[in-house]
């Protein structure tokens, strides 16, 4: 991990805005430098800009987790499922539903 790698990311976004990847990526890295308060930023904004890009969920609600939200958590895992059983994501699917059951 490096501010080598952020600010590539920080680079592309501005090529392309509104890149579901990109602002997952750059929600990781942010995550992985410990910045949570801007990890946790990228992640709502994905939530609520792009709905269907089931990964948002499963990290957001670890997040949750990890700052002591675990009623966040849990709603999060639930509209996680209900993303990815829109999307046909099965895999997806089993991973929030066993993040919500170990939090359960």
């Amino acid at each position: 991990m490096s501010t080598t790698r952020l600010n590539q990311l920080k680079a592309m976004l501005e090529e392309s805005p509104h890149d579901a990847f990109l602002l997952f990526a750059l929600a990781k890295e942010y995550e992985k430098l410990g910045e949570q308060e801007t990890a946790l930023r990228y992640y709502l904004h994905l939530e609520e800009h792009e709905p269907g890009y089931v990964g948002t969920y499963y990290h957001l609600g670890k997040l949750y987790e990890q700052i002591g939200e675990a009623g966040l958590a849990l709603e999060t895992y639930d509209k996680g499922i209900e993303a990815a059983r829109r999307a046909g994501d099965q895999h997806a699917m089993g991973e929030l539903a066993s993040a919500k059951m170990a939090l359960e």
